[in-house]
């Protein structure tokens, strides 16, 4: 459940094979997983205490049991200001391509939280501890990933994931087109990543990855070529 990564980073590891995490991070938590995760990430932050929870974005399996992790141990809320509607409300599919789909309704209906007040917005360049916030948009308009510089882990939200999310099959991806507002916008945030040559890659779905033979930034490269054409 709980897996150290790097000094004060860990994965909480949600759903079977890594297809949910949220992390820790220097004493903030990433993320809260859907809303049935609430007992596990309680767990967790009672293992290692946290004094402030963080969006990479604000979509169902990101921000499930937010409300009741921070009204359970008074920690403030922070996202980007392009996710405070949909953090605030509990609307996280929203701004899905096609909202109505039977996915995102049952998402909406399963795996969404309730909304909760956000304490502080966060924008490019924003410290959380030593880790710095960046822009990220496509996969949402608010998305951001955290960066820290001295040891090059990054937390990438869902800009990309680490496993297909039908077969669970370990391996880079982009983010699905049905839960994507602007792919192309997201593949140019996975070109700004890719700039940052990380060492360690913690993802919203699938496993952390150590960033061997610029696995990361091929992969990103594969990406920019798709969107040239």
């Amino acid at each position: 459940m709980l897996h150290p990564i790097a000094p004060e980073v860990f994965q909480i590891s949600l759903m079977p094979r890594n297809s949910i995490n949220c992390y820790i991070i220097e004493g903030v938590l990433v993320d809260s997983g859907i809303r049935s995760s609430y007992k596990t990430v309680k767990k967790a932050i009672q293992k290692i205490p946290v004094y402030e929870h963080v969006l990479t974005h604000a979509h169902a399996d990101h921000q499930g049991c937010s409300d009741q992790i921070c009204a359970e141990f008074e920690i403030p809320l922070l996202c980007h200001p392009n996710e405070v509607l949909r953090t605030e409300t509990g609307m996280a599919t929203q701004d899905y391509p096609h909202p109505q789909h039977w996915i995102a309704k049952f998402q909406q209906k399963y795996w969404a939280g309730q909304g909760h007040k956000v304490e502080r917005t966060i924008v490019e360049n924003d410290m959380i501890g030593n880790f710095r916030v960046l822009e990220t948009p496509g996969h949402s308009a608010g998305h951001i990933s955290l960066f820290r510089e001295r040891d090059g882990v990054l937390i990438i939200g869902d800009v990309a994931t680490n496993m297909n999310l039908l077969t669970t099959a370990i391996g880079l991806r982009l983010p699905p087109n049905i839960f994507t507002s602007d792919q192309k916008r997201n593949i140019q945030s996975l070109q700004k990543l890719a700039e940052l040559n990380p060492s360690i890659i913690c993802f919203g779905h699938g496993p952390v990855l150590r960033n061997t033979a610029q696995k990361f930034e091929r992969f990103v490269a594969k990406c920019s070529l798709a969107i040239e054409k």
